[in-house]
């Protein structure tokens, strides 16, 4: 990357988060914005949890020029917005805030980031199978919706509070993929091609309770740190694909690019620098 000289034309996006140190969005986003030689920069923004309307706020007096959200403050952030796009409304979780003119419209990319993944990363077809889904957050509910869109027949949600899959079940409704949620104890007895992490059971070594894998499981875990999770070893010694969250990452963030800017995002430009930073020492 070259050096990046800030001035008062300077149009600064940010990421919303807490914690938000840790987020690559930053590097990921600078090194687009550095490819095209265009004057933005990028910043992360701690904001304590019960924050987001001050926060929300703030972008608006501060003429920020686009903005990410990510844990814990999805969902409070779709409360905060003037307009939600579609996906947005359905999941109630915005991770993409579009300025436009004195309002703030709120997207979600994760859901489409995801699809993207699924079939440009992964090659692989939902249509007709089954997922088992660890979690049901706000980047759960978009992975089904992406999964459900492209055909899939049945999601298996993993929980330790299985009543707590009901908000993905509505984010669900018109699609014809069943959904059914059982205890986290339960999830090694699904038969299923595809299996999510969405939950942050790896970053510290944990496992999952992982059904059966064959040479035709997609394991996909939407941690980026480490970069190889317990579980992911697991399903690539039983022969199947095992992926991490870095390609969700680039593309819901090439998504949130082309909302703020109207340009196509290198994304080559911007796999490389994420590359980089996650081979750094911790």
């Amino acid at each position: 990357m070259g050096e990046q000289r800030i001035g008062g034309t300077t149009r600064v996006a940010a990421v919303l988060g807490w914690p938000v140190a840790h987020s690559l969005s930053p590097v990921i986003h600078n090194a687009a914005f550095d490819a095209l030689d265009m004057d933005w920069t990028y910043v992360a923004l701690p904001v304590q949890p019960g924050a987001v309307p001050a926060a929300v706020a703030g972008l608006r007096s501060l003429g920020i020029a686009g903005a990410n959200v990510t844990m814990p403050h999805k969902e409070a952030v779709a409360d905060a917005m003037d307009q939600l796009t579609g996906d947005a409304e359905r999941l109630h979780a915005v991770n993409t805030i579009e300025p436009l003119g004195d309002r703030l419209i709120g997207h979600n990319t994760d859901a489409p980031g995801f699809a993207r993944f699924v079939e440009r990363d992964a090659g692989f077809d939902p249509a007709g199978k089954t997922a088992l889904l660890f979690g049901a957050g706000g980047a759960a509910r978009a992975c089904a919706l992406a999964v459900a869109r492209a055909g899939l027949t049945r999601i298996v949600v993993a929980l330790r509070e299985p009543a707590r899959a009901a908000p993905l079940a509505a984010a669900l409704e018109g699609f014809e993929t069943e959904v059914r949620a059982i205890g986290f104890d339960r999830a090694g007895e699904v038969t299923a091609e595809l299996v999510i992490n969405a939950t942050p059971l790896g970053a510290h070594g944990e496992s999952l309770p992982l059904p059966a894998v064959t040479n035709d499981s997609l394991f996909v875990d939407l941690l980026y740190r480490p970069a190889v999770t317990p579980s992911q070893q697991v399903v690539r010694a039983g022969g199947g694909q095992a992926f991490g969250g870095l390609g969700l990452l680039l593309h819901q963030a090439a998504l949130s690019f082309e909302v703020w800017t109207g340009m196509a995002p290198p994304l080559e430009a911007m796999s490389a620098a994420a590359l980089a930073a996650l081979a750094e020492p911790a």
